[in-house]
């Protein structure tokens, strides 16, 4: 019977796609190309995410306080966008995927 490993080299896909509670966040390497609304399925194309690099996560911490994580984000942290605008941070991650097809061929 053939039994699948599990791969625990170093994560070598391109897009990711970061879920969030209101949100889904589609990255290719470390920009964010596309944004999406879960409840309606509508494309954000204005979001302060959009065309922005991915600077890293941010743990929550209790009493409010937030801690840089030392690794690519995982589920339970929030999306930290620092360069190219105001900083934001996300809510916290629901899942980490791969996104089935490149985003940007529905929004055209």
């Amino acid at each position: 019977m053939f039994r699948a490993e599990r791969y625990s080299g170093p994560e070598r896909r391109k897009r990711q796609l970061y879920v969030t509670r209101n949100t889904e966040y589609f990255v290719e390497g470390q920009v964010c190309v596309a944004v999406r609304d879960r409840e309606s399925d509508q494309w954000l194309e204005g979001h302060l995410a959009v065309g922005r690099s991915l600077s890293g996560a941010v743990r929550m911490l209790e009493g409010g306080g937030l801690a840089p994580s030392p690794h690519r984000p995982r589920v339970g942290e929030a999306l930290f966008f620092a360069d190219g605008g105001p900083e934001l941070i996300t809510s916290t991650l629901l899942r980490v995927e791969r996104p089935d097809s490149d985003p940007l061929d529905s929004l055209c």
